[in-house]
């Protein structure tokens, strides 16, 4: 592959650093600031983030993860990753520019998927950033890393579907503008295992749905967006709201996922570096015994690893995004799976080093960083936990012998 970015992507990006030396870091304090200001009631939202988000929509930085539709930015994959990684240096960045999860893969769902009165009703306010949406798929009282464990029920009773289970991390649910779940569940349990899960769109103000509680991440509250548990207690959706078909939610949930698991590596990128430029900046500014502490060898040691283990990451990623552009998902499965396991894993380290450089500092809320090592560390279970990942690429690393063997003994 070419590994230089083409003339289109890097005019893009380079209007995103501008816009983001322009408005979102100088914005920065201002959005927690503000936020706190609600004191505990944090699930509004801040002023400065509508504020940044119409004026890169006027800027014409707008719905850009969006390939192959006359509705998106028209990047693919490889052209959208560093501009995807230029968002994730800010926590709310994605949002200003309508690239934000779960919104980006709703937004996938519905355009891929979804029939025509679906894309009217819910697709075009998303990707016009009037509303927010969540995905309801894990749940609680099973093994959510086996997808076919999932019990909420979804059951067809005559023109409605009636939806009953418990979810939880249904991320974006406790957001005041979530308008729009998008809920995995059982509709025929009697199916092949996986045809028996369906995905169905509900209202985010339908009768039955309780948020039971807040779920903080070490303590962080991810607010405006938030994380909840929610319940579904004899909630009725026309039938109309299904999502494809009955027996669809596995094929639908890989499509979703690939594209959501390679955004959340790019912005994973970004979180990394965003650290590694702390870490380097704290070390050159402080001295101890006597010298600088940029001085000392085990941080010069540290910071060529993280320079090193980012480039890997990096390259990995691009890889990945490549092969989805030119193979497709499917033939890309393991890139895909690899960068999940291998992006968390490489920004926990830098964003850990960068906690021991600041010191007492580093587990503060003064500095991002603490808060960056939770969200990170969510994402070595979100979308799928490593193992999941890791036993995708073992079986395709012995399906590759298997298959030589069985060439080998044709001969």
């Amino acid at each position: 592959m070419d590994f230089e970015y083409s003339e289109k992507t890097q005019y893009t990006l380079g209007r995103i650093r501008a816009f983001m030396d322009e408005h979102i870091y100088p914005n920065e304090q201002t959005f927690f600031q503000q936020l706190e200001a609600f004191g505990t009631d944090r699930w509004q939202i801040p002023a400065i983030l509508e504020e940044l988000k119409e004026a890169a929509h006027k800027a014409g930085l707008w719905n850009l993860f969006l390939p192959d539709s006359e509705r998106g930015g028209g990047f693919t994959n490889l052209e959208y990753a560093p501009m995807c990684e230029e968002m994730g240096r800010v926590n709310f960045a994605a949002e200003v520019f309508n690239c934000s999860a779960p919104d980006t893969g709703n937004m996938e769902v519905l355009e891929r998927y979804g029939s025509e009165a679906q894309k009217k009703r819910w697709l075009e306010p998303l990707l016009a950033g009037e509303i927010r949406s969540a995905f309801a798929m894990t749940e609680p009282d099973v093994a959510s890393s086996d997808a076919t464990n999932i019990r909420t029920a979804i059951r067809r009773d005559g023109d409605d579907y009636v939806i009953n289970g418990r979810k939880w991390w249904t991320s974006g649910i406790l957001d005041p503008r979530c308008k729009l779940l998008i809920v995995m569940g059982r509709t025929n349990p009697d199916a092949p295992s996986h045809v028996q899960q369906s995905q169905i769109l509900v209202d985010r103000d339908t009768p039955g749905i309780t948020v039971e509680r807040h779920l903080p991440v070490f303590g962080y509250d991810d607010a405006p967006h938030g994380h909840g548990e929610v319940t579904f207690e004899n909630v009725r959706v026309p039938a109309s709201n299904i999502v494809l078909g009955e027996g669809r939610g596995f094929e639908i949930a890989q499509g979703r996922l690939g594209p959501g698991r390679i955004h959340h590596c790019m912005r994973t990128i970004g979180i990394a570096e965003r650290a590694l430029e702390l870490m380097c900046g704290r070390l050159l500014e402080r001295e101890a015994f006597g010298k600088k502490i940029a001085e000392h060898s085990v941080w010069e040691e540290r910071v060529a690893n993280a320079r090193i283990e980012i480039e890997c990451a990096r390259l990995l990623t691009l890889k990945a995004a490549y092969m989805m552009d030119t193979v497709g998902n499917k033939v890309a499965r393991s890139e895909i799976a690899m960068i999940k396991v291998k992006a968390p894993i490489m920004a926990l380290q830098v964003i850990d080093d960068a906690i021991q450089a600041f010191g007492g500092a580093g587990v503060t809320t003064d500095f991002g960083l603490a808060a960056a090592y939770a969200a990170v560390r969510t994402l070595r279970l979100a979308d799928g936990p490593d193992e999941v990942h890791r036993r995708t690429i073992a079986r395709l690393e012995y399906r590759k012998v298997k298959t030589r063997g069985e060439k080998n003994d044709a001969r």
